[in-house]
């Protein structure tokens, strides 16, 4: 990792680059209705490596509960750690808005994700039957935990 990693907050003028990495990586992927909406509500951002945006990611904050809704790395900059530093900074931005706690719920297919989660200190709390649409279906989300520690 030569280039530097930075994050900045969402805008409206990244959708587009938001949702060709959304829809690259996800057979199930946000829209831009959600996204417009979450630039509204929630804490959004985008992640670079130099001046390429290879991420983005977007938690909620009520009261001190986190809820981390949506984690995206662009599936060819996946597995160079990005995912990791993206969880970090998402973390670290969900304790300065107050939170002792962050949940998450993840595809129960999804073992790459499941792991990144478990590495960062997140335990397995609970499953969500059919919660998310699948080819051919559903399938069920693991419902995940991470007490909060700066």
């Amino acid at each position: 990792m030569s280039d530097v990693l930075s994050f900045r907050p969402m805008t409206e003028a990244d959708i587009e680059a938001v949702l060709k990495i959304e829809y690259a990586a996800y057979s199930h992927p946000w829209t831009r209705g959600t996204f417009t909406d979450s630039l509204k509500s929630y804490d959004t951002w985008v992640m670079f490596v130099g001046s390429q945006q290879v991420g983005h990611g977007v938690i909620n904050v009520i009261i001190d509960e986190a809820h981390l809704l949506n984690i995206t790395v662009k599936p060819e900059s996946q597995g160079c750690g990005y995912g990791l530093r993206l969880l970090e900074f998402l973390m670290q931005r969900a304790m300065e808005l107050k939170a002792g706690e962050c949940f998450l719920e993840v595809r129960s297919s999804n073992q790459a994700a499941y792991r990144l989660y478990e590495r960062y200190g997140f335990n397995e709390i609970g499953r969500r039957r059919d919660y998310y649409p699948a080819v051919g279906g559903r399938e069920d989300a693991l419902v995940m935990a991470c007490t909060l520690i700066d």
